[in-house]
Order: C-alpha cells, then sequence, then structure tokens
C-alpha cells in the first residue's frame, strides 16, 4: 500500500565541501532506522551519495539521468541499499549532458518534479534531493520539484555571505517555478567547539535565521569522513562516534518539525 510523501527536501548549497552529500546520506539513514521509508536521488554527477552507500558504477544501470530524460520511472532506477528501509536513484556522468540536452525544452525545469509525482516515487515517506555544488538545471529541478530546501552550512569564515546568496536564490525559485518552497532549516556542520571562530558563526547564523537553525550542531568528525570510502553511511560505520549521534538526533528534529508543520 502506498504511503503519502511526507517531504520532499532538497539538500543545496552552492558551495562544494560544506558536508552536503554527507548529510543526505546520514540523515537518511536515521530517518530509515527509526522505520521510514526513504529515497535518495543523485543529482551530482560525480556521484558521491552513491558511491557513499555502497553502489558499485558498474551496478547503476540506470540512473537519475535516466529518470530526467524520462525514459524510465523512479521506480526502475532505484536500487536498494545495505540500509533497510533506503533506496536511491544512483548517479552517473551521464548527467553532464543534461542540461545541453534538454534546454530547449519547455518542461526542462520540471522533469524531476513529473517523476517524484509517478506512482513508484508513492512509496517513501521522505525523499532527499542531493544537489552538485552549483545552482545549474540539475538543482533547479531539484528545487522545482522540493517541497523544502534543507542548507548544511559550514562554520567557516564566510559562511554567512554564502548562505545570502542561497537564500536569495531560494527567493528567486519560489517566485519563477515554486511558490510553496519554503526552508526545511540550516544545519550548522563540521563544527569544532574548539575554535573561536566556529562559535562565533554559530551564533551569527543563529541570530539572523533564528529558529530555521536546527539546535543539532555537526561535529567534525574522522569516522564520519572515513565511512564514504567503506561505502557506507558514518551510521553503519561506528553508530557511537559523535557525528553519527548528531545525525541522530537532526533525523528527530527534522521529524519533530514536520509534526509541528502537519498540527499548524
Amino acid at each position: 500500500m502506498a504511503v503519502e510523501i511526507n517531504r520532499i527536501i532538497t539538500i543545496a548549497n552552492q558551495k562544494g565541501g560544506v558536508g552536503k552529500t554527507t548529510t543526505a546520506i546520514n540523515l537518511a539513514t536515521a530517518l530509515a532506522a527509526i522505520g521510514e521509508r526513504v529515497l535518495i536521488v543523485d543529482l551530482d554527477p560525480q556521484g558521491n551519495a552513491s558511491t557513499g552507500l555502497g553502489i558499485d558504477r558498474r551496478d547503476r544501470k540506470l540512473s537519475s539521468y535516466d529518470v530526467l530524460i524520462g525514459t524510465h520511472s523512479v521506480g526502475e532506477a532505484a536500487v536498494d541499499t545495505a540500509v533497510p528501509n533506503l533506496a536511491i536513484v544512483p548517479s552517473t556522468m551521464d548527467l553532464l549532458g543534461f542540461e545541453m540536452e534538454i534546454s530547449q525544452h519547455a518542461d526542462r525545469v520540471f522533469r524531476l518534479r513529473k517523476a517524484l509525482s509517478s506512482e513508484s516515487a508513492q512509496q517513501y515517506s521522505y525523499i532527499l534531493l542531493d544537489c552538485p555544488p552549483s545552482f545549474n538545471l540539475l538543482t533547479m529541478n531539484a528545487m522545482a520539484a522540493a517541497h523544502s530546501v534543507l542548507v548544511p552550512l559550514q562554520c567557516e569564515f564566510f559562511a554567512l555571505e554564502g548562505l545570502s546568496q542561497l537564500l536569495e536564490t531560494i527567493s528567486q525559485v519560489r517566485h519563477t517555478v515554486n511558490p510553496t518552497l519554503d526552508i526545511q532549516g540550516i544545519v550548522l556542520t563540521m563544527f569544532d567547539a574548539r575554535n573561536n571562530l566556529a562559535q562565533q558563526v554559530v551564533s551569527d547564523v543563529r541570530e539572523h535565521l533564528g529558529e530555521k537553525v536546527y539546535a543539532t550542531l555537526i561535529p567534525r568528525n574522522v569516522r564520519v569522513s572515513e565511512a564514504p570510502s567503506y561505502g557506507k553511511p558514518a551510521i553503519l560505520y561506528d553508530l557511537k562516534c559523535a557525528g553519527s549521534q548528531a545525525y541522530l538526533q537532526l533525523a528527530s528534529e527534522v521529524i519533530q518539525r514536520e509534526r509541528q508543520r502537519k498540527a499548524a
């Protein structure tokens, strides 16, 4: 029996190296671990989310490219992972040609929205869209398809500057292609409690964005960094490490916000 999609969440930041894919993998794993049916759609040609979940490139017979160009459904392209309740539509380098291939099509921004409205996508309660580190047609498709955007933000000097650019982009998308797009939340990543600058960034972001910022801080953590090389989420690689515990807390916050949203 199909379940209602609770949320399609785009995980986006035009800056690379902020923990976007790490957040996608581990948040999805944490949601799956507490019984949610979760799908990741890997929209980054680098395919790091796919690799980080142990999907070998030779096993990616179908990918998000096939879904976007409309030759195959989400159900056909989705691959089960080693995590119960978690599947992924993997990425391949074919995505590099997507923008050029459909740039003249009138529905070029809405390809993913159409794909996620199909029956095969309805079995998931959360769909997380992992975007490339740039604002291109792939990211635009993700934002056009999503209910909300979750923004991983690294605790560093230029964080607020990059965030203001991203918030402006979200505002533009809301005014052009997706009027209901909301900010799911800002998650602060790579936090080092020993670093005074990191503490200042946390304070500044909370001052500017208030309740939009999750209480959970994702710490810098060696075990989280090691996990992708073993094709595992950190939560499977080392459940007890600080990073894994933080992502479990983040999942709890995400679900709590969803309950509050539905009750409002």
